[in-house]
């Protein structure tokens, strides 16, 4: 179809990741005590950080960043989705599309940045303890963190830009539960083979270089460790990783078989599974993981719980 005797679509009609009616209801319950999750988890974890001096550290500052953009890109997709799977009328309009996917991709991109740092910044603690009062200053930590966000907006803004100047003359029927940049350019009437270069090359070399930092930080952190002398030691080292490690091996490995497969086993229904997991229950599992497997977090919270329960039963 040409693109001068199309009609320029205004709205996209999201089909969700289910098409069966009687499990819209059980799904939205689900859903919804996990995004619940999310949020409390997040916003526990970002408070614990800001309240509690003994987490003012570059790695518990990182941690409430991290916490921040989980918050933010499930945000971004959670409400939606969960109106959708009530509504009738599952539509977005054009504008609200690409908002959607200007602020996941940020964050998502952000987020990939954020994990490198956070790698680097354990690289420094375990294998250059003496420099790292001077490296992982506050202004130089500040600064990785803007970094990140400011690297993931410029991403985000040249894929929904070069998006959104495609012609959508229809079909308008997306089919994923939010505006992803894969199913959206199946939909264009234009030729989406730059879109699809860009957004590999991009996607690839953001991905994949945050990716090499950090298993190139945690080889040198590997062979510190395995010169320690003392298991102690060698025991605190691996606990502050561990945490760390886990959330990069679900994040990454969602992100890496989406975004970097070959296009011919590309497959939406697949994608849809997976982007369930890296938006919905991967933002409720790390403010779990971090806690569960830190010490000093569980400390810190257990410390605010009780001066609660001591000021509350003083009142």
């Amino acid at each position: 179809m040409s693109e001068e005797n199309c009609t320029a679509v205004t709205k996209f009609i999201l089909l969700g990741f289910i098409s069966r009616p009687e499990l819209e209801l059980p799904l939205f319950v689900l859903f919804l005590l996990i995004y619940v999750t999310t949020l409390v988890g997040n916003i526990g974890i970002i408070v614990l950080v800001r309240f509690n001096a003994c987490l003012h550290t570059p790695m518990y500052y990182f941690l409430s960043n991290l916490s921040f953009l989980d918050l933010s890109y499930s945000s971004t997709i959670c409400p939606k989705m969960l109106v959708n799977l009530l509504a009738q009328r599952k539509t977005i309009s054009l504008t609200g599309c690409a908002t959607q996917m200007f602020l996941f991709a940020a964050f998502a991109d952000a987020e990939c940045l954020l994990l490198a740092v956070m790698a680097y910044d354990r690289y420094m603690a375990i294998c250059h303890p003496l420099l790292y009062a001077v490296v992982m200053s506050r202004r130089a930590c500040a600064s990785m963190v803007a970094g990140a966000y400011l690297s993931g907006g410029l991403t985000s803004l040249v894929h929904t830009c070069l998006t959104f100047t495609l012609s959508f003359c229809g079909p308008n029927t997306i089919d994923h539960f939010f505006c992803d940049i894969p199913p959206l350019l199946k939909l264009s009437c234009s030729n989406i083979y730059v879109n699809e270069v860009l957004l590999f090359a991009l996607c690839g070399f953001m991905q994949t270089s945050t990716f090499l930092i950090i298993v190139a930080s945690y080889i040198c952190i590997l062979c510190t460790i395995l010169r320690m002398h003392a298991v102690d030691g060698r025991h605190k080292a691996f606990s502050t990783c561990t945490s760390h490690l886990t959330v990069i091996v679900l994040f990454y490995g969602s992100l890496l078989f989406t975004y970097l497969r070959p296009h011919s086993s590309y497959s939406l229904d697949t994608d849809k599974v997976i982007a369930v997991f890296y938006t919905v229950v991967f933002p409720m599992l790390n403010p779990l993981i971090y806690s569960l497997r830190n010490k000093e977090v569980r400390e810190a919270l257990r410390r605010s719980t009780e001066r609660k329960v001591f000021s509350q039963s003083s009142t």
